[in-house]
């Protein structure tokens, strides 16, 4: 397996390996989302208690299918748009942009109505997708500074 690819056998582009390393931002914040939940939420467990725990661990579910659902409806409007050239139906994409939220809303409710504690740890887990997104900017700061991407 070649790491380098040999400079006599093809013109690399100095941009090609920068495109392609950003280009996997979005599965490696998956992937930071996924690890951060785990060991903050046995913090969490231990610290607070499991209500406040479980409490973190809907919330950040909700956090990951709704940043997964936000992924494919821009993803998809970005095709449709350029595919076509018209814009897309504007109620469709409003209603699936509100049943976001209102999943969220649900779910705040539900966990408010058995125990008030516990919508703590949901508000928490709602902010895994800022906590993924601020490890990715210092994986791509350190991968800029040591690979000079």
């Amino acid at each position: 397996m070649k790491l380098m690819p040999d400079p006599l056998e093809t013109e690399v582009q100095p941009g090609e390996a920068s495109e392609a390393f950003y280009a996997r931002a979005l599965p490696r914040i998956r992937r930071f989302m996924l690890g951060l939940a785990l060991p903050v939420a046995v913090f969490i467990l231990l610290r607070f208690g499991w209500k406040i725990g479980l409490g973190f661990l809907v919330g950040c579910a909700i956090a990951y299918v709704n940043f997964y659902w936000l992924k494919r409806v821009v993803m998809g409007l970005a095709d449709k748009v350029t595919a076509t050239g018209k814009r897309p139906s504007g109620a469709g994409i409003v209603l699936r942009f509100m049943g976001r939220y209102l999943l969220m809303a649900l779910a705040a409710y539900a966990i408010f109505k058995i125990s008030p504690a516990s919508l703590y740890g949901l508000f928490a887990g709602l902010f895994l997708p800022v906590g993924a997104i601020m490890c990715e900017a210092a994986y791509e700061l350190y991968a800029a500074l040591r690979h000079g991407l």
